[in-house]
């Protein structure tokens, strides 16, 4: 896996439901490396600090493999690198190779593997169609949120190298169907109960579902 594309938000202003609010999805790329912090992208408009940045979220990856696929569903859309709202477009990105707390060296930073993006409404205003969440959630390739364990810059070509595999833990790909199905996978759950890559409030709830 490498780095295709760095970037980076400006704030900007959205309508939804007669309210003027702010959102940092408008992610353009940048010809420069940027920085990752252990709260969040040097630079990068997190404008709800209540669901983005921080521990947990401080670095969004989405895979380039996946651009096609939405390409063909939205042709008439402006396609640009960061159209996902991530900071880092990822080659070679696969949810089902990578697991809930594995380590990877990426340029200058040391990162470990958290949790998959969870669409809202903002994703559905950027693609025209509130429609756009159920598409994302079915496809079952949502790009993963990272925690900066190592604080560095990185760059467009830059290698992401699995530094750590983790052990008793459950793919990306297994823990975003594991959020949204109904019929939840028991052991599944069991096993990223104690996971402390994953927040514990979601482990909580996750584990309410338990049998």
């Amino acid at each position: 896996m490498k780095i295709i594309s760095t970037n980076i938000a400006n704030p900007t202003s959205i309508i939804w439901n007669g309210k003027e609010l702010t959102t940092g999805i408008y992610k353009n790329p940048v010809n420069h490396p940027i920085f990752l912090g252990n709260q969040g992208v040097q630079n990068d408009e997190i404008s709800d600090k209540k669901v983005h940045g921080g521990e947990f979220k401080a670095c969004y990856l989405f895979s380039e493999n996946q651009y096609d696929y939405w390409k063909n569903l939205y042709p008439n859309l402006d396609w640009k690198y960061g159209m996902f709202g991530e900071n880092l477009t990822i080659s070679g990105l696969n949810e089902k190779d990578i697991h809930i707390s594995d380590i990877y060296k990426i340029g200058a930073a040391l990162v470990q593997i958290t949790q998959p993006r969870e669409p809202c409404f903002k994703f559905g205003l950027k693609f025209g169609t509130q429609l756009a969440l159920k598409q994302f959630i079915d496809r079952g390739f949502p790009g993963t949120y990272i925690r900066v364990l190592e604080e560095g810059y990185v760059k467009t070509g830059d290698s992401v190298e699995l530094i750590e595999k983790a052990k008793d833990s459950i793919s990306t790909w297994e823990l975003f169907n594991l959020l949204f199905i109904k019929d939840k996978n028991q052991e599944h759950i069991k096993l990223i109960m104690n996971n402390n890559a994953l927040p514990k409030r979601k482990r909580d709830k996750l584990k309410s579902f338990l049998k």
